[in-house]
């Protein structure tokens, strides 16, 4: 019996995995969709496999109910223009070689103008498939009508089934980013606190420029948890999500900028040093611990920006606080040691003090007034280009907020007056 309750516990708890990802999630809602839709279009499209109407569902339904709705109004418009372009064509030329060529020139450049974005290939299919068969009128205004049923299924679908927020799959993949930082910063201090060869200096300098990657793909994960955010009713604050992990990616995207030079530098002064170490003992230990202190803060700081409120994020700000606080005593001893070699040893204090620059960057940026600063600048900025790109929405908000307002001033009496007076 325990056994079988093991098995069972192990098979829910991978059920509930794959329900997190993300390429599951998309294929169980696109597959419903189009199903669905083809259900519709079969009893009320007049073709007898109107596969249109799935081939639409499938194409426009995505993970965030944003997505949605923007792949609707581009393949309808892009559809509906192709359609009435082959329309024309047929009244006038019908289908022949050079018809066909310039039936594809023509819905192409007027997919241009329609904005068909990422459907524009589609306008241009479209016109082709409704040209070439017999009974244009009817095939024409059929694929019309499923491209609607399709469009309208996927809709209906992401309206109804309200799709995941990806918030936590965008934090986890911050925070992975912020390790792996950690984990090449602790192996660049280790190596630069003795005899670091310039290939292994050469090593972590492509480890740091690998960052890059790493970076393209927590940002499509970003834009993904974005997405989700927009127009979904079980998010009451978007916007201060969205810049809260925005700028933290910012922020680290920096940090691996800089990390990224500092391993350029060591690769420079190892060249010049080697076979001597870089640094003399104690200084190479105090860069060493810096560095490991730095990685530390890295961790905090990726954990602070995707901690929600109710999970202890003030516990967060005061551990990458006293992180910070702790990594900058050590860059003062450090300073006091790099400029002391850089008496005994002068021809190589550009590249001592370049070490110093870089590592006061991340530092800055670390920052915790740095970011406080950083996320009300953006949130102002966020909520001005909303409310200009929607002016009347935000009067209309305005207002009701302001009546509600006057609402709850008014006195228990004055509403029972009113009440009574017909007012």
């Amino acid at each position: 019996m325990r056994d079988v309750r093991d098995v069972w516990d192990a098979m829910a708890g991978r059920i509930a995995k794959w329900r997190q990802e993300p390429d599951v999630v998309q294929a169980v809602r696109a597959t419903a969709a189009a199903t669905v839709a083809y259900v519709v279009a079969v009893r009320l499209s007049p073709e007898a496999a109107p596969l249109t109407a799935p081939l639409t569902a499938l194409l426009v339904v995505q993970v965030t109910l944003y997505g949605t709705l923007t792949m609707t109004i581009s393949r309808v418009n892009a559809v509906v223009t192709g359609v009435l372009i082959a329309i024309g064509f047929s009244v006038l030329v019908g289908l022949t070689w050079w018809s066909l060529g310039l039936i594809i020139l023509v819905s192409l450049g007027v997919g241009h103008l329609v904005r068909a974005g990422a459907f524009l290939a589609e306008t241009a299919i479209s016109a082709m498939l409704v040209l070439g068969v017999t009974q244009v009128g009817d095939t024409a205004w059929a694929r019309v009508l499923e491209t609607l049923i399709g469009a309208l299924v996927g809709l209906a679908f992401n309206v109804l089934v309200t799709p995941p927020v990806w918030i936590d799959a965008a934090g986890q993949s911050i925070e992975d980013l912020a390790r792996r930082m950690r984990q090449l910063m602790l192996r660049v201090g280790e190596e630069a606190a003795g005899r670091m060869p310039v290939e292994h200096a050469a090593e972590r300098l492509h480890e740091a420029r690998e960052l890059d990657h790493d970076i393209v793909e927590v940002d499509a994960d970003l834009r993904q948890a974005e997405d989700s955010l927009k127009l979904n009713p079980r998010v009451r604050e978007g916007l201060l999500h969205r810049i809260v992990l925005r700028t933290g990616l910012d922020t680290l995207e920096i940090c691996t900028v800089v990390l990224r030079v500092l391993a350029r530098t060591l690769t420079d002064l190892s060249k010049a040093r080697y076979p001597k170490p870089l640094f003399e003992p104690e200084t190479g230990a105090a860069l060493e611990q810096l560095l490991a202190e730095i990685g530390d803060a890295v961790v905090s700081f990726a954990v602070l920006v995707t901690t929600d409120v109710s999970h202890s994020a003030e516990s967060a700000e005061a551990r990458l606080t006293a992180e910070l606080t702790a990594a900058a005593a050590t860059r003062d001893k450090l300073a006091h040691l790099l400029q002391q070699e850089a008496r005994d040893d002068p021809h190589l204090w550009q590249l001592r003090g370049a070490v110093l620059t870089e590592v006061n960057r991340v530092l800055d940026e670390l920052d915790t007034e740095h970011r406080s600063r950083r996320l009300l600048e953006e949130l102002d900025r966020g909520t001005r280009e909303a409310r200009e790109r929607r002016p009347r929405l935000t009067r209309l908000h305005d207002r009701l907020r302001g009546a509600r307002r006057s609402l709850r001033n008014r006195s228990p009496r004055d509403r029972r007056d009113k009440e009574r007076s017909g007012v």
